[in-house]
C-alpha cells in the first residue's frame, strides 16, 4: 500500500541503478521450523514483488545478487534447490518480462553453471533483449574480485599499454559495461558487509542495511529504503559548498 502513497516522497530522487544483496532466506526458514529451501522459495516471491515495484517506479536498472561464486560451498541439496528455483523463475517470469519491456542480463561466469540453467538463461536473455523499460541483472556465479580479474585479462588480451589503462577502460570490460554504477545498494537480513559484490561499481553507492530478511522485503520495505536514499546528500568527495555552487 505504501508504494503508491509514498511515491511523492521519493519520485524526484530515485536511484537509476539499484543493487540488492538478498540475504536471510535460510534464517527466515529456520526461524519458522522450515527447511532452508522453503526460505529460498519465499525469497523467489520477494524477487517478483521487488522487480514489479521497481518497474512501476521507473527504476531503469536493478541488480540482484542471486548466486555468488562462494555459494558453491553450500550443501549440494541447497544448491540443487536454488538452481531448480532459478529454472522455475525463468519459465514463469520471462513472458512477463517481455510484456513489461524488461531486458534480463547475467553478471558472472555463466559457463560455470549447469547446462539446463545455462540454456534457460541464454533463452531468457534472447527473448527479453528488446526490452527498453528496465534492465534486470541477475548476478549468478558472480564474485567482484573475479570480475576484476576478468576485466584485466580482457585488457591484456587487447594489448593495451599501461598508460592506456584508465578507470573508463576498466569499466568498459566489466559485466556491467554500458550501465550506470549503482546509486543505492540494499542488503537485507541484518548483515553489514558487501560480500564480494560489485566492489568496483559501488565505490560511491549509498548503502542501506536492514534486519528484515529477504522473504519479508516487500513494497513497504522497498519504499523505506528509497526514502532513506532520497534523504541523503551525495557529495562524491566534494564539500557541500562546492555542490551548492553548482
Amino acid at each position: 500500500m505504501c508504494l503508491g502513497m509514498c511515491m511523492w516522497d521519493i519520485s524526484e530522487k530515485l536511484p537509476r541503478h539499484l543493487a540488492v544483496i538478498m540475504d536471510g532466506n535460510g534464517r527466515w526458514a529456520q526461524a519458522r521450523g522450515l527447511p532452508r529451501e522453503a526460505g529460498h522459495r519465499a525469497g523467489a516471491e520477494a524477487v517478483r514483488t521487488v522487480v514489479t515495484a521497481c518497474r512501476k517506479l521507473g527504476i531503469p536498472y536493478l541488480t540482484l545478487y542471486t548466486f555468488s561464486s562462494e555459494n558453491w560451498n553450500r550443501p549440494a541439496t541447497e544448491i540443487q534447490a536454488l538452481f531448480g528455483l532459478l529454472l522455475e523463475f525463468l519459465r514463469r517470469e520471462v513472458p512477463r518480462m517481455e510484456e513489461q519491456g524488461i531486458a534480463m542480463k547475467v553478471l558472472g561466469d555463466v559457463n560455470g553453471l549447469p547446462l539446463a540453467q545455462r540454456t534457460a538463461l541464454r533463452h531468457a536473455i534472447q527473448k527479453t533483449s528488446n526490452g527498453q523499460a528496465m534492465t534486470l541483472n541477475l548476478a549468478l556465479n558472480y564474485g567482484a574480485r573475479a570480475e576484476l580479474v576478468y576485466a584485466v585479462r580482457r585488457l591484456l588480451a587487447q594489448g593495451l599499454r599501461p598508460e592506456d589503462v584508465t578507470e573508463q577502460t576498466i569499466s568498459a570490460q566489466l559485466y556491467t559495461a554500458g550501465q550506470p554504477d549503482p546509486d543505492l545498494l540494499i542488503r537485507t537480513g541484518g548483515e553489514l558487509r558487501l560480500s564480494n559484490y560489485l566492489l568496483y561499481q559501488c565505490a560511491y553507492s549509498e548503502l542501506y542495511f536492514t534486519p528484515v530478511s529477504w522473504p519479508d522485503f516487500d513494497e513497504t520495505q522497498l519504499t523505506l529504503a528509497l526514502q532513506a536514499f532520497a534523504g541523503r546528500s551525495r557529495r562524491f568527495g566534494q564539500t557541500q559548498e562546492q555542490i551548492d555552487a553548482h
